[in-house]
């Protein structure tokens, strides 16, 4: 048992920004492509944080040419570079899995101030 807390400690020590649930993130994933490395960037708003510790994951969806995209990411792998918060969200529900119905400005997110 102490050794799983040993290998949890080590892969935990990576900073991550504190993300909530509403809030718009862009998150930047290496992608790997034959023998090369690039960075691909995900900008999105978070409707969903699951588990916690080194299983953590958050799910981010974003509008791509009028279809809804969600990605599932975990939060501490290896292949997400880095995570940067663009704006707060002001939500009052812990998941948001009622903007998967809405459309433009229904499903907008209010900003905290």
């Amino acid at each position: 048992m102490d050794l799983i807390k040993e290998l949890n400690k080590e892969t935990l020590g990576k900073e991550i920004p504190e993300v909530a649930v509403g809030d718009t993130v862009r998150v930047h994933v290496k992608v790997k492509e034959g023998s090369r490395e690039r960075i691909q960037i995900f900008e999105g708003t978070i409707i969903a944080k699951k588990h916690g510790g080194i299983g953590e994951t958050v799910t981010v969806r974003r509008i791509s040419y009028g279809v809804g995209v969600e990605k599932v990411f975990p939060v501490h792998s290896p292949s997400i570079d880095k995570i940067e918060v663009v704006r707060n969200g002001k939500v009052r529900r812990a998941k948001l899995y009622y903007l998967r119905e809405r459309v433009g400005r229904g499903a907008k997110v209010k900003e905290k101030l």
